[in-house]
């Protein structure tokens, strides 16, 4: 799987990373440090936990929303690839398409459909 920062994007502040970030994440979902740290501060403080109890978009005007759009879909893109590594290796450990679409909640050829040019030996396999 792919590792490297300059890969990824922050799914927070959606800052792209270069060789000397620092992320924290899984299930797709990446971290920056700086934001890792600003969200540690929050969490550490009952009174900035209350100045965010409300979600950030209400008070943005439709420029802020519109801006944010771009970063969300990079972010969908980035744990739609992760899926696809996690995919690839089930896959390598030689796990059905039955087995896959067991624990993605559908079936074996939704799950071979979706993910069938994961590998291009994978394509002809209806197990």
């Amino acid at each position: 799987m792919d590792f490297s920062p300059t890969t990824k994007i922050c799914s927070f502040c959606g800052v792209r990373g270069t060789r000397k970030t620092k992320f924290a994440g899984g299930l797709g979902a990446m971290m920056c440090s700086d934001c890792l740290e600003y969200y540690h501060d929050v969490f550490a403080s009952k009174k900035r936990m209350a100045a965010i109890s409300r979600p950030p978009w209400e008070q943005m005007a439709d420029t802020e929303v519109l801006s944010k759009l771009p970063l969300i879909a990079q972010t969908g893109d980035q744990v739609n690839g992760f899926l696809v590594e996690w995919v690839r290796l089930a896959r390598s450990r030689k796990l059905s398409w039955a087995e896959i679409g067991k624990a993605m909640g559908t079936s074996r050829q939704a799950a071979w459909e979706r993910f069938a040019s994961v590998r291009a030996d994978d394509q002809n396999e209806t197990a």
